[in-house]
């Protein structure tokens, strides 16, 4: 087991690959899963507090109750990060993920177990994909709004992060067939942009940064992180709708998420967005003295240069 990454699974630690779900689980049944994901930096998890408690409040909206306390919750995510991430290279990072579900329906398996009787909580990690982000971050990012629309607020509340995500599936098979290597945007019913699968978008607009309302998105941690770094830096930051001829007209249009914290759009649609712009540069600036890490730095095998060369956390 100490070779293997571990898993937290209803109430136990075990080999990750012992971890699986029932195939009568309301997670696969109803996609009734609630989630979050934490990202470490050095091995130490980023913001925790804030990821618990968007999880918890997502899931308490959802009717999922949770028996752990925080306390308890941290504890085990704090082992599952110390025994996993010993298993990576210096350089890596993790990010973790939370689930939760009203666990097991019954009669799929002719059983009497009503859905919410036996919850499933769970946690696992994987390492940070940083091959993946490295073309948003030094290419620039090229979105594209598809036909699929964002799901209304009165049919599932956008501020809670979860696993019901066919719309997203499709929007993004609709874009991969259009333009390979775009990122779906999803528009609302009034044509105003909401945000992407993975990250919530901003437009920058005379040194002000736009986002769309916070009651039409997840509330993102990192956008919560551009908020404080906005106040300190003493940028203007906005939310109100995004129509689509203000994005074209955008100074600039940044993407930000846990994983690769900031990154900068080249392209929406058919239009070409300055890239990259002043305010990416201000922001990756300021995050990175936040975090001590170069959080745009994809030299060497991490997500940033030689740690022995950056300031401690």
């Amino acid at each position: 087991m100490n070779s293997e990454p571990r898993a937290f699974l209803n109430g136990a630690m075990m080999p990750q690959s012992h971890a699986h779900l029932a195939h009568n689980d309301a997670g696969f049944v109803f996609g009734a899963t609630v989630t979050d994901l934490c990202r470490t930096f050095r091995h130490r998890l980023y913001r925790w507090s804030d990821h618990l408690a968007r999880f918890r409040q997502g899931c308490q909206s959802a009717g999922i109750d949770v028996p752990l306390t925080e306390a308890a919750i941290t504890s085990q995510a704090e082992e599952l990060v110390v025994h996993n991430a010993g298993l990576l290279d210096a350089g890596a990072d993790l990010a973790l993920v939370l689930f939760a579900t009203p666990g097991p329906i019954g009669y799929y398996l002719g059983q009497s177990v009503a859905a919410g009787e036996q919850l499933t909580f769970g946690m696992h990690t994987f390492p940070l994909p940083v091959e993946r982000y490295r073309p948003w971050i030094e290419e620039g990012v090229t979105l594209m709004t598809p036909g699929v629309q964002a799901l209304p607020a009165a049919c599932v509340d956008p501020r809670i992060k979860q696993r019901s995500r066919m719309h997203w599936w499709l929007a993004d098979q609709e874009v991969k067939r259009v333009r390979p290597g775009a990122m779906a945007l999803l528009l609302d019913a009034a044509g105003c942009v909401t945000e992407t699968a993975a990250a919530n978008f901003l437009i920058v607009r005379n040194g002000t940064l736009v986002s769309p309302p916070r009651e039409r998105i997840l509330g993102g941690v990192s956008l919560k992180v551009i908020g404080e770094l906005c106040s300190r830096l003493g940028v203007p930051l906005e939310f109100r709708p995004i129509t689509l001829e203000e994005c074209y007209a955008a100074d600039e249009a940044l993407l930000t998420c846990t994983t690769f914290c900031i990154a900068g759009v080249r392209q929406l649609n058919d239009r070409a967005i300055p890239w990259p712009g002043p305010m990416l540069r201000r922001l990756a600036d300021a995050w990175s003295a936040e975090v001590g890490v170069e959080i745009q730095g994809y030299r060497g095998r991490g997500l940033y240069s030689d740690p022995g060369e950056l300031p401690q956390l």
